[in-house]
């Protein structure tokens, strides 16, 4: 059963691919320092992404509960996933398996 007024990125409509995305980097190599996934998005999307880009996107993050900013010293920051964005990815997962397996029959 849905909430009826689900928070602020607890859904997916919430997320934007380039949230999606720093989702996906965090999951995988999780600490992570904001650097890391400046250059792993970077490599991606073949272009430069700017601070004024990423820091906001991940600050949305956090305060949506998706994703736990430590300090790691006093100039770097290292980001996690919450048992929430674990779930919320799990989500979108599983969602675009059922539509995109082909379960190798053509």
């Amino acid at each position: 059963m849905a909430q009826a007024n689900p928070t602020p990125g607890q859904t997916a409509q919430d997320m934007t691919d380039f949230r999606w995305n720093a989702l996906y980097v965090i999951a995988a190599r999780e600490p992570v320092m904001g650097l890391n996934i400046k250059t792993e998005l970077e490599d991606y999307y073949e272009t430069e992404i700017n601070h004024g880009r990423l820091y906001p996107n991940l600050d949305k993050l956090v305060d949506w509960g998706l994703v736990e900013k430590r300090e790691r010293d006093k100039r770097t920051n290292e980001y996690l996933l919450t048992s929430r964005g674990e779930a919320l990815l799990a989500r979108k997962q599983g969602w675009e398996s059922e539509r995109f397996d082909t379960g190798g029959s053509a």
